[in-house]
């Protein structure tokens, strides 16, 4: 859980720009999660500002994309948010959503396992044949780098 907002971060308003420079996210991708419906900032004239509710908001949608909920399970936490003050809803949702996704990942780093093992078996294989023909293999890129 996060700490609980001071009155000044409460009253504190931000213009998009800001809200997209402090999280580290583009205007575009607000005004997205806006369109659908995920944020509902306040206007001031022409100019929307968000409060200190919106980034919390912005916060969860960020993360929950980060561990990789689709933005429909995000919207359902964050609907479970605001319907129910106690939380239990959203924290059940929030506990299934998150086995469900360890399973996920789990599965998926054991499969990324077998695949590493196979094609290491494939390598080994490769540069014993390259050795007994008399080629020299390349230099291994660095893990990241790109051609």
């Amino acid at each position: 859980m996060s700490p609980t907002p001071s009155n000044d971060d409460r009253e504190r308003l931000l213009s998009i720009t800001d809200l997209a420079d402090e999280l580290g996210v583009t205007a575009r991708a607000i005004r997205f999660y806006e369109a659908k419906g995920m944020l509902r900032p306040q206007r001031v004239g022409a100019n929307r500002v968000y409060d200190y509710r919106d980034r919390a908001r912005l916060l969860l949608i960020l993360r929950g994309k980060r561990l990789g909920f689709s933005l429909a399970e995000i919207q359902q936490y964050l609907d479970l948010y605001d319907a129910d003050p106690t939380h239990r809803q959203q924290l059940v949702h929030l506990l299934t959503g998150a086995r469900q996704r360890i399973d996920e990942l789990e599965s998926q780093r054991r499969d990324l396992e077998l695949t590493l093992e196979e094609l290491h078996e494939i390598e080994e294989q490769v540069l014993a044949a390259m050795k007994r023909a008399g080629v020299t293999p390349p230099p291994r890129r660095a893990v990241g780098a790109r051609s």
